[in-house]
C-alpha cells in the first residue's frame, strides 16, 4: 500500500472523534473505511485512494478516561480541495465504531502550503537582514576598515622610554606631541604618523632629547589638565609650538577635520610663555579664558586692583570647598552640596542649571569646573543656595548668594 507523509502532502485534514465507550485504534481504522466504502464513488473511494498514494496513512491517535474514548484523526492528502473536502466531510457520516456511538467532527482543513510560504517568508527577511548587514558590506566600509587596521598596525615603541608612537619620527623634521597612546590611535587612523606621546604626567628624558633635534608641536586636550601638560613641557623641553584640541574634547575623540584645524591654529611657543609669565601661579590654574588668548595691560592690572573678598568660611567649609575644587579640574562637572556639607550629586556644567531647578530646595552650595554668569546667580538665588564655588566669576555676588574662587579659597 502506498504512503504519503504529511510533508509531502498538499492538505491534512484535522478532525476528533468521541466514543461513548471503549474501543482500540485498529476498531476507529477499520470503521472510517468500512463506513465510507462506496459512499463517494469508485473515484473516491478511501482504499484506492491509499493504494495509489493520493490519500496517506490515516493516523489515529485515542486515550480512554472514564468509560469514554476520546481522540484525533489526521489523514493527509494530495487531492485538490473540492476531493479533499469531500473526503473530510465523509468521515462525519460515521455513528457506531463497534457497539458504541461514536462523533467525529471536522476541525479544520489545514494548506500545508501556505504554513510553508510564511516559514520561507520569515526565513527569506531573515537571511536578507543578515546578508545586508555583514556579508555585503559597501565598498568605502570595506576600504576604510582595511586602511584603519593598517594604520593601527603601523603604532610603534620610541626610545628608551618606550613611548608609544608612529613609524615616521626619525624620518620627520617635525614632531607632533600628545598626551598618551588613544591620542597617538586617533592621529594615526586619520593619516598623521609624526606623532609620539608623553604617556604620563612628567615628561620623559626621550622626548626631552627629541625635542633638541626637531621642531615640537605640542598638542593636548582642550581642558585644564592639557594647560598643565603645557606648562611642564615648555619648562623642561625645547617646544616650538602649541595647540589644542576643541574646548572640552580629547585628542582621542576628535574628528579628521578637528585635528587638521587645530593644527593649522597652533601658536608659538614664545608667545605662550608670555601669557605664563603674566598669569600669577593661582590663575593659571583656575583661568577659565584658553590660555592662548593674550590678556590686555588694562586687565591685568584690574584684576590686581581688586580687594579680596572677606568672606566668613569655617574651617571645614574651606578645606572641603578646596578640596572639591581641585578634585574638579578638567573634569567640566559640579558637585552640588547639603547644608552638612554632603554630595548630592556630580553633574556636568551643561546640565547644572536643570538639576538645581529640579531640587528646588535643600541645596547649600554649588562647587564648579567653570565660571559664573548671571544666570547661574539667579538660579542659585531662587532656590536660595548660600555659596557658588568656581574656578572663576564674571559676576559678583549678591546679597544672598556668596560668589568665591580658586583665589578666594
Amino acid at each position: 500500500m502506498a504512503k504519503i507523509s504529511p510533508m509531502s502532502s498538499k492538505y491534512i485534514i484535522h478532525s476528533t472523534i468521541e466514543i461513548d465507550g471503549v474501543v482500540d485504534r485498529p476498531d476507529v481504522i477499520g470503521a472510517i473505511f468500512g463506513q465510507t466504502e462506496g459512499l463517494l464513488g469508485s473515484d473516491l473511494e478511501l482504499r484506492e485512494l491509499q493504494r495509489s498514494g493520493r490519500i496517506g496513512r490515516i493516523e489515529v491517535n485515542v486515550e480512554t478516561r472514564a468509560g469514554k474514548t476520546t481522540g484525533k484523526i489526521i489523514i493527509p492528502s494530495s487531492l485538490d480541495k473540492a476531493e479533499t473536502s469531500i473526503v473530510a466531510a465523509a468521515l462525519e457520516i460515521i455513528q457506531r465504531i463497534g457497539p458504541c456511538n461514536a462523533r467525529i467532527k471536522v476541525e479544520n482543513i489545514e494548506d500545508v502550503r501556505i504554513s510553508k510560504r510564511k516559514f520561507v517568508i520569515e526565513r527569506a527577511k531573515e537571511l536578507l537582514k543578515n546578508l545586508m548587514e555583514s556579508v555585503l558590506p559597501y565598498s568605502q566600509e570595506l576600504a576604510d576598515e582595511v586602511t584603519y587596521s593598517v594604520r593601527v598596525m603601523e603604532i610603534t615603541e620610541y626610545g628608551k622610554d618606550r613611548l608609544p608612537s608612529g613609524p615616521n619620527i626619525d624620518e620627520s623634521d617635525e614632531i607632533i606631541v600628545v598626551e598618551g597612546r588613544a591620542d597617538v590611535l586617533n592621529l594615526l587612523k586619520h593619516g598623521i604618523k609624526n606623532v609620539i606621546a608623553i604617556n604620563g604626567t612628567s615628561v620623559p628624558q626621550t622626548l626631552i632629547d627629541l625635542s633638541k633635534k626637531k621642531v615640537i608641536t605640542a598638542f593636548v586636550d582642550g581642558d585644564r589638565g592639557g594647560d598643565l601638560i603645557v606648562r611642564e613641557l615648555i619648562a623642561v623641553a625645547d617646544v616650538d609650538y602649541v595647540t589644542k584640541a576643541p574646548d572640552g574634547k580629547e585628542v582621542e575623540e576628535i574628528t579628521k577635520k578637528e585635528i587638521h584645524k587645530s593644527i593649522r591654529n597652533k601658536i608659538a611657543a614664545e608667545q605662550i610663555k608670555l601669557e605664563i609669565g603674566k598669569l600669577p601661579e593661582k590663575q593659571y590654574y583656575v583661568e577659565k579664558k584658553p590660555l592662548y588668548s593674550k590678556p590686555t595691560q588694562a586687565s591685568v592690572s584690574n584684576k590686581s586692583a581688586v580687594p579680596p573678598k572677606q568672606v566668613s568660611l569655617s574651617a571645614q567649609e574651606k578645606k572641603t570647598f578646596t578640596n572639591m575644587l581641585e578634585d574638579l579640574i578638567g573634569t567640566r562637572g559640579a558637585y552640588i552640596l547639603d547644608q552638612k556639607l554632603n554630595i548630592l550629586g556630580k553633574v556636568p556644567i551643561t546640565e547644572l542649571a536643570t538639576t538645581i531647578k529640579s531640587l528646588s530646595s535643600g541645596v547649600y552650595a554649588v562647587v564648579l569646573d567653570g565660571f559664573v554668569d548671571r544666570n547661574l546667580v539667579q538660579i542659585c538665588e531662587r532656590s536660595n543656595i548660600k555659596y557658588v564655588v568656581a574656578m572663576d566669576a564674571k559676576v559678583k555676588g549678591t546679597a544672598k548668594v556668596t560668589i568665591l574662587t580658586g583665589n578666594d579659597l
